[in-house]
């Protein structure tokens, strides 16, 4: 039943079977990240929390609400509230609409009145976002604003400063002037949403009278899936890469029969200039840091000649691996999970044979797989579905696609070496660790909440709380950015610690998949070890709690020289005594 909730889903059949899908969700038990979610509406928001909490449960996040009073979000924003200070949420969920709106133009408003409304109005929204980061620290999900339903001018409504149009859409661009210069602030697009769902169908009035709903009912699954995929985004359940089936779906025709000259791609055709259009699509993932990948039954050489195709748009290398042959297309993604050092789960597998699909759903549990019909749906069903919803885009995002090419050199580097550890010796490493700097903070928080496996605790931290972390001077914080012959793969490396006189608690440490075992957690583990001898720490205290991805890392501590001292279940607590410390980086030369 849980197919239900894919995307395209029918509005009126999860509002129905909500329950039965809420528990089929949390049957499965175990591995869900825990979240305290805060609901501030400025209409009836019931309906919109079940929802959300579906598609929220289907991200492996299980959520806890608080839900404003109808039409509190400003008090509860502002003013004192034990319980929401009780609650304590992770993050912040303002429902406004139009119909939130204090004042609206009207023919007779004169400029300068309608300019200073909309400094009133906006500036009533930025002291609630600031008092909420203020007091609780953390992320805020905020609505935009959706067009109205009626333009008493027609057309003149988009243009001239008293048109309802002209005024939310100026509104709409100072919201995200504000969002772009304030990481904590996270847009949800309901300008979009609305035009995409039909805003005559989404401003539903009746829905209004009856419920004080701000939007149509059937349009609430829209609203929540959305605002699950920033909060999936948020804490790092984005799909990573595209896995990409050829003939037919890269092309229109089977390139092992028909050859180079008997497919159709490009704009001859009207079939091939959908196909043209779909590649240039899939091109524009490289640039925000997805991954591509093949998987085609089909020969090497039949795959490459496709893919030089003069009239296609993407070439062999946009791809990391390209997997051409006759193997069962669920092995063969196994196989490039273990090439990129990514898991199952971070696929999205795309393949117009339904049976194709039907053996990687079953053989690789995790894959995301698009239900793709023709050609002209295929992007909006891809691009729908927010598989890769952004919510920064950072340099790191933007050259990830080059970092991992850059490892495939490496890697073919290592063959030539017999011994690993003169292989290491050779990529003349240069690691910079240094306590947290400002420059670096998006990047911090977003390898908290994106790195899963080599991650001892999986403690995730917004922009915002890392920023107090870095001013709070009873905790240690480092990050390590590694260099080689190759190049650069970025701050890949955080630690930070808490001190208690004379003893650090390690709250978190993790490190990128881009530079497993290449010594960098030794690196790292000596810059530790004197930054604490600095602040006259005298034992290192490291956990491990176990998660579904990160077991890797289970004896990370014991093989670094730490003694176990505690464990519950498979968590466990680990000491080492300074004065007993042996550096085991042999390999990395670490500037400090």
């Amino acid at each position: 039943m849980l197919h239900l909730l894919d995307y395209p889903f029918d509005s009126q059949t999860i509002m129905k079977k909500r329950r039965g899908l809420k528990r089929e969700l949390l049957s499965f038990g175990g591995n869900f990240l825990d979240k305290k979610v805060a609901i501030l509406g400025g209409s009836t928001t019931k309906d919109i929390t079940e929802i959300l909490e579906l598609f929220l449960l289907k991200n492996n996040i299980k959520p806890a609400f608080y839900e404003s009073e109808f039409g509190q979000y400003w008090e509860d924003a502002i003013f004192d509230n034990p319980i929401l200070e009780e609650f304590s949420p992770d993050l912040f969920y303002i429902h406004t609409s139009n119909r939130n709106l204090q004042y609206y133009p009207s023919p007779s408003s004169s400029k300068k009145e309608i300019d200073q409304s909309l400094s009133n109005e906006f500036t009533r929204y930025e002291k609630m976002w600031d008092s909420l980061r203020k007091k609780y620290g953390c992320l805020v999900i905020q609505n935009n604003f959706e067009l109205p339903f009626f333009r008493i001018l027609g057309n003149l409504d988009s243009v001239d400063f008293r048109g309802r149009t002209n005024y939310i859409l100026k509104l709409n661009s100072m919201f995200a002037t504000y969002a772009e210069n304030n990481a904590d602030l996270i847009i949800n697009d309901i300008n979009y949403l609305s035009a995409s769902f039909g805003l005559q169908k989404w401003s539903a009035p009746q829905d209004w009278y009856l419920y004080k709903y701000s939007l149509a009912i059937s349009a609430i699954p829209f609203l929540s899936f959305s605002v699950a995929n920033l909060i999936k985004a948020v804490y790092g359940k984005n799909k990573k890469a595209l896995i990409l089936d050829l003939d037919n779906t890269l092309w229109e025709g089977v390139i092992g029969d028909d050859g180079p000259e008997g497919i159709e791609i490009g704009e001859e055709t009207s079939l091939g200039q959908a196909y043209r259009e779909f590649q240039s699509y899939i091109k524009m993932h490289k640039d925000i840091g997805i991954l591509l990948a093949i998987n085609s039954k089909n020969d090497l050489e039949n795959a490459v000649s496709g893919l030089t195709h003069p009239d296609g748009l993407l070439r062999p290398e946009d791809f990391q691996v390209i997997k051409a042959n006759w193997n069962n297309k669920d092995a063969n993604i196994r196989e490039i999970a273990q090439e990129l050092n990514l898991g199952a789960d971070s696929f999205v597998f795309v393949d117009d044979n339904i049976v194709e699909r039907d053996i990687v759903k079953k053989g690789t549990q995790g894959v995301a797989v698009p239900e793709i019909v023709t050609v002209e749906s295929y992007i909006t069903t891809i691009d729908k579905a927010g598989y890769f919803e952004i919510i920064e885009l950072s340099k790191e995002d933007i050259v990830r696609n080059q970092m991992y090419k850059v490892n495939v050199e490496r890697k073919t580097a290592q063959k030539e070496f017999f011994d690993y550890t003169e292989y290491l010796l050779s990529l003349e490493m240069i690691a910079d660790i240094k306590t947290f700097e400002s420059i670096y903070v998006s990047r911090i928080a977003q390898l908290t909440n994106k790195t899963n496996q080599f991650n001892l605790t999986t403690k995730r931290f917004s922009q915002s709380e890392i920023e107090l972390i870095m001013a709070d001077d009873l905790t240690i914080k480092i990050s390590g950015r590694l260099r080689d012959k190759f190049g650069d793969n970025g701050v890949t490396s955080l630690v930070i610690g808490t001190i208690e006189d004379t003893i650090m608690n390690i709250e978190l440490w993790l490190m990128s998949c881009r530079v497993l075992k290449r010594n960098m957690e030794f690196a790292m583990m000596d810059a530790l070890v004197e930054e604490a001898l600095e602040k006259g720490i005298k034992t290192i205290k490291g956990y491990y709690i176990k998660t579904a991805k990160n077991q890797m890392v289970k004896e990370f501590y014991g093989s670094m020289g730490f003694k176990l001292i505690g464990q519950e279940g498979e968590n466990t607590i680990w000491q080492l005594e300074l004065e007993a410390y042996q550096s085991l980086n042999k390999v990395i030369q670490v500037n400090v």
